[in-house]
């Protein structure tokens, strides 16, 4: 597996990392804790060293598992994961990225994951209620002390990370991105991060699952499944969206690759300090992505996807209109 480092912050992880949220939250399946664990370890073996977590993610559970799967290997990964919620009753209540209750996060994310220092601390959204230099100064303490290495925010807006970094600076953004969610390009994240030496990191950049190609109209998502209420999971939205998918079948052709490969390809030949962190809870999977880092696309592959994808019009937000409302900020 490639290696890439995430800007000028001296992190250098595999050209792809592992989002393990899915693996038992948010996606209507769970794998037994010991499944999870052996997907982990094999995404180890297959050359990850980046993986990435969250204590809203169970709640908690996540993390536990991510924790025990790394214990082996520990000082071979990098681990990622954030603070920023309250968690009431199990449930995730409302941003909270108070300097106090920042610290007891990170202290609980340490003990969950058996591990002396966290890698990555993503601020998980920015806290409307909080000073962004406050959230910054207290992360800043936290590497003082030799608890955190490295400090990240997720879905911020390009000023707000421009103030936080004049404070402890950002080594990463972690961002919705990917050929149907390009919102880094025009909202001045990805100059930023350019400017500045910031890492990025694109979550979701298979368009949770859709941009796999294993998607219509007629795909049935279960009741807890976080995608039924998102705009774009609605039969009429992904029947229209299949366009993309076209697209993405028709350059797979001519590369001997999959759509997602492609999809995630692009990704990688954007920058050469983006990387994506697809996750699943499917060996077939985990290894058809990785082999992604194996598809070349020249300049002319990325204009000529970029001047088709151009002309097809996205069907849907990618969030409803209270959780679009946590980004940006």
């Amino acid at each position: 597996m490639q290696k890439r480092m995430l800007g000028k912050s001296g992190l250098e992880v595999s050209a792809l990392g592992f989002g393990c949220m899915g693996l038992n939250f948010s996606y209507g399946h769970s794998l037994e804790k010991q499944e999870a664990i052996s997907l982990i370890r094999k995404a180890v073996d297959l050359g990850v060293t980046f993986f990435d977590t969250a204590e809203v993610y169970g709640p908690f559970t996540n993390e536990e598992i991510v924790g025990e799967a790394l214990s082996p290997v520990r000082d071979q990964v990098v681990i990622a994961t954030k603070f920023g919620f309250n968690i009431e009753n199990g449930k995730m209540s409302g941003t909270n990225s108070r300097p106090d209750h920042i610290r007891a996060v990170c202290d609980a994310s340490l003990k969950r994951l058996g591990v002396d220092v966290i890698d990555l601390f993503y601020q998980h959204r920015v806290d409307p209620n909080v000073p962004i230099e406050d959230v910054a100064g207290a992360v800043k303490d936290l590497i003082a002390e030799g608890k955190v290495k490295h400090f990240g925010m997720s879905e911020p807006a390009a000023q707000t990370v421009r103030r936080a970094h004049a404070v402890q600076p950002v080594s990463t953004l972690q961002n919705e991105y990917s050929l149907w969610t390009r919102g880094p390009e025009v909202n001045g994240i990805i100059e930023t991060c350019e400017e500045l030496g910031i890492g990025l990191v694109p979550y979701s950049p298979l368009g949770k699952g859709f941009l796999t190609g294993a998607m219509s109209k007629d795909t049935e998502l279960a009741e807890n499944d976080f995608r039924k209420i998102l705009p774009r999971f609605t039969p009429e939205a992904m029947e229209k969206n299949q366009a993309l998918i076209t697209l993405l079948k028709r350059i797979a052709l001519t590369k001997n690759a999959t759509p997602a490969q492609i999809a995630l390809a692009w990704l990688l030949a954007k920058k050469p300090w983006i990387v994506p962190i697809p996750g699943t809870t499917k060996l077939h999977r985990l290894e058809e992505n990785l082999g992604s880092a194996q598809v070349s696309l020249s300049t002319a592959d990325i204009a000529e996807i970029e001047q088709a994808a151009a002309d097809i019009q996205i069907e849907g937000e990618r969030y409803p209109e209270q959780l679009m409302k946590t980004t940006g900020l």
